[in-house]
């Protein structure tokens, strides 16, 4: 077997010290590659400790990786126009996020294969827990690698400390790397309990679930030939967690610090980034990046293709269904719209200091120079200045940079200031297995019971119905259902990133410009809207789900009728199928010439 890329640029990254909340994460050690240093359960679990470090990968902002890589698909976008994957052609092999993203997987993978291949030696006196830090070490690195396969496809391949000889080695075929990840999480699972004691570790759970994972991937696109084994492993692997842990009770505590303190949320959340405000202070700054000018900074944004993925609170598309209102198209829609999306004319609470005097109250504006705020000296409400359409930076905000719509996932904290929030960020949930489950079932063509059983839970959960009787035995109604609901339950969790490229349709999500909200056709000397927006919406600005098969499949929505009534951005939006795949970074072939280049970069 092969071993550990270490290239210059990991060996720098290697020294880097994270910090966390739990006591376990606090600990890393100051040399991975010490001979004999790992002879004891203290010091595999110091080792373990710097790789679970190791997750946190800052592509931007102090923003988790996959909340930001969500913003590289048709359902997001970042506020420069043109400019992000997809969006104009910023992907190329000088891109920094494209460098990161390789380099920090494979600092995972470096401090996994010291501590795995430190302790081998020793692995017949090693007792305690230490076995089952060295499984949650193959785990993590298993994790590792299909980041990498999944972006980048063949990659080099190691699984030992690194020698300076094979700083040269070729790249790995995908399929080889994805049955190496498969048979570690077998290997894995066996050392791990069903729930870590201590949360932010990863468990048995975990590893059925990314073996479940791996597997999805592989059957989508193919690898080797194997689609019908791989969706077989990955139904599999999956049952196997079936019934072992459920889903929390309110899909809005996920999201939220006091939330997250819930034993049914903690039973949901398999594998998550653990932030907090105790010692010294872990936190992020993701809502910070994505409210209103109101109070925060505005740098990412849904799209409207998200928003009307969402169907109509009696299971029906918005195109298919009569309780769909373009003058108010936040009404009667799946409860996870108002969980995951804010849009001109809701609510907003958040906090500014973390105190009472940073509380901030205020109605949502799309249109107009002013809104109302609510003052809580007084309890009364008050007109004030909208910052997201009156101010030096209203360029960047949810009217202007966006489409209308603002990310009430990860945002909705009242308590904590917007700008240091510590709520956990869920990597792997209990849902995505019962939808991971379902998706393979349905490729196989194997509808049953527990197919509808695992989605209905889903949906139920948020109160949408159970699957309709018109999809019952119906592959191609399973599959259209199954892929809204990992858009509509799992987005910005990082997995649609991924599940655009297994469903084979960056091209319809990214072939034309970002449409949004209704917009005003006069406003008076003020600068009020008098006429336009949603008060003018007609019964006919209802998308199109239908212009190909394909569209109406994913549920991707064109809105070539009545674009010229719509808010309108990235107007040269454009795919190239090469996106399918992530360019090798430059500095990386720069260092290693037999690393070959993914096709059309």
């Amino acid at each position: 077997m092969k071993k550990t890329l270490l290239n210059i640029s990991l060996l720098a990254a290697i020294h880097i010290l994270a910090t966390s909340c739990s006591d376990f994460l606090d600990k890393t050690p100051t040399e991975y590659s010490s001979v004999g240093f790992y002879q004891s359960e203290a010091a595999i679990q110091t080792g373990v400790s710097g790789v679970y470090n190791s997750l946190y990968i800052d592509m931007g902002y102090l923003c988790p990786f996959n909340v930001y890589m969500e913003h590289y698909t048709g359902m997001a976008m970042e506020r420069a126009e043109n400019n992000t994957i997809g969006a104009g052609g910023a992907l190329n092999p000088d891109n920094s996020a494209v460098q990161t993203w390789w380099t920090r997987n494979y600092v995972i993978i470096a401090r996994a294969n010291s501590v795995i291949a430190g302790s081998a030696p020793y692995l017949d006196k090693l007792s305690g827990a230490s076995k089952q830090y060295l499984a949650e070490a193959k785990v993590l690195r298993a994790f590792a690698y299909y980041n990498l396969i999944s972006t980048y496809g063949d990659v080099p391949f190691f699984s030992e400390p690194v020698t300076v000889d094979q700083y040269k080695d070729e790249r790995t075929s995908k399929v080889t790397v994805l049955d190496f990840i498969l048979s570690q999480m077998d290997e894995a699972a066996a050392d791990l309990p069903w729930i870590a004691q201590d949360r932010g570790r990863v468990d048995k759970a975990v590893a059925y679930g990314l073996k479940a994972r791996a597997a999805l991937l592989g059957g989508s696109l193919d690898y080797g030939g194997k689609s019908k084994s791989y969706f077989a492993t990955a139904a599999a692997a999956a049952k196997m967690v079936i019934g072992q842990r459920s889903l929390a009770v309110d899909f809005d505590d996920l999201f939220t610090k006091t939330g997250q303190t819930k034993a049914d949320v903690r039973n949901e959340m398999l594998f998550e980034l653990m932030y907090s405000d105790q010692g010294v202070k872990k936190f992020h700054v993701i809502g910070f990046g994505q409210v209103s000018r109101n109070y925060g900074q505005t740098g990412r944004h849904p799209s409207a293709l998200l928003a009307d993925t969402y169907e109509c609170i009696d299971g029906k598309r918005i195109d298919e269904s009569p309780l769909y209102d373009p003058k108010n198209p936040g009404a009667n829609r799946d409860p996870r719209f108002k969980s995951t999306l804010w849009m001109h004319g809701d609510t907003v609470q958040g906090n500014t200091k973390g105190t009472d005097a940073g509380r901030v109250k205020f109605v949502l504006d799309v249109f107009n120079p002013t809104t109302m705020f609510y003052n809580f000296g007084t309890s009364t409400w008050e007109s004030k200045i909208n910052a997201d359409i009156n101010s030096g930076a209203a360029w960047t905000s949810f009217a202007n940079a966006g489409v209308g719509y603002m990310w009430r996932k990860f945002s909705d904290e009242a308590n904590e200031s917007i700008s240091s929030t510590t709520c956990n960020v869920p990597l792997m949930r209990y849902a995505e297995v019962l939808l991971t489950y379902a998706e393979a079932k349905i490729e196989l063509n194997e509808l049953d019971n527990t197919v509808y059983e695992a989605i209905n839970m889903v949906r139920n959960r948020s109160g949408m119905p159970n699957v309709s009787a018109d999809r019952i035995g119906n592959q191609d109604k399973m599959r259209q259902l199954v892929r809204r609901e990992r858009k509509v339950e799992l987005m910005l969790e990082g997995l649609h990133f991924v599940d655009m490229r297994r469903w084979k349709i960056g091209d319809i999500e990214n072939d034309s410009p970002s449409y949004g909200y209704p917009v005003a056709l006069t406003k008076d000397a003020q600068g009020y809207i008098t006429s336009g927006g949603y008060a003018d919406a007609t019964p006919d600005m209802v998308p199109n789900f239908k212009k190909t098969p394909r569209h109406d499949l994913n549920d991707i929505a064109n809105y070539d009728a009545y674009k010229s009534k719509l808010k309108v951005r990235d107007a040269n939006r454009f795919w190239n199928e090469k996106f399918n795949l992530y360019p090798i970074p430059t500095v990386e072939r720069d260092r290693n010439p037999n690393l070959t280049q993914n096709e059309g970069y």
